[in-house]
């Protein structure tokens, strides 16, 4: 069993955080979670959720939002629990995902900048040595951007952008979520089911989506 932290930012893309939270606690890990101003802002507005301004209210809203069988297993932070356990360096833990990931606390994160509890844990994850996936939601990137994602990746950062495939032809928003979670799963070493794995081009008798439906070859006007 593993605690990993994860962080939500003001980047859209709370739905990322939702799943990857309940895929880490249904592989049997413990979560801490921790959410910024800008974070509440977006989970209210993208999730329906109402965490607070700083994440005071996020406690009593794990349960409708993750599950009534998930929520025991994750701890809530505000964004200024500085004094948390995930703040220090002798907090063990498996790894500190951000997801979503916005530039400003990409940006922060990359000088050592911590103004709040996910900058912080980041700093600590990068002191430490330890994994640190930061799943990036901006498009397009500046040249900034682009830098400061570089930096993080000398210093042993994972940068996962939120950028879903489409060979394993999804049928639902849930597919495009989970072949993002899968991957950052894959990174942590973390056991899983969530999303389709690639198995290579199927014969045409065995061209099948993710519903095991056959689908139907191109019409002659589509090729």
């Amino acid at each position: 069993m593993s605690r990993y932290f994860v962080g939500l930012t003001g980047a859209s893309g709370h739905a990322y955080a939702r799943t990857l939270i309940r895929a880490l606690v249904r592989a049997d890990c413990d979560v801490d979670v921790s959410i910024t101003g800008a974070g509440c802002k977006v989970l209210r507005h993208e999730q329906g959720f109402d965490a607070g301004v700083e994440g005071e209210k996020l406690a009593s809203v794990l349960a409708p939002w993750l599950g009534d069988e998930i929520a025991p297993r994750v701890r809530a932070f505000t964004g200024s629990a500085v004094e948390a356990p995930p703040s220090s360096g002798t907090s063990l833990t498996g790894g500190v995902i951000i997801c979503p990931c916005s530039m400003g606390t990409l940006a922060r994160a990359s000088v050592g900048f911590s103004s709040n509890l996910v900058e912080r844990a980041v700093d600590v994850a990068l002191k430490e040595r330890r994994k640190l996936i930061l799943v990036a939601r901006e498009a397009p990137y500046s040249t900034l951007h682009l830098e400061n994602m570089l930096r993080l990746s000398r210093m042993g950062a994972l940068i996962l952008p939120a950028s879903p495939g489409f060979y394993h032809k999804p049928k639902t928003l849930d597919d495009l979520v989970d072949h993002v979670v899968g991957k950052v799963l894959d990174s942590l070493g973390v056991k899983h089911a969530v999303g389709a794995r690639w198995k290579g081009i199927p014969k045409p008798d065995e061209d099948r989506g993710l519903d095991g439906a056959r689908l139907a070859p191109p019409a002659e006007d589509e090729l």
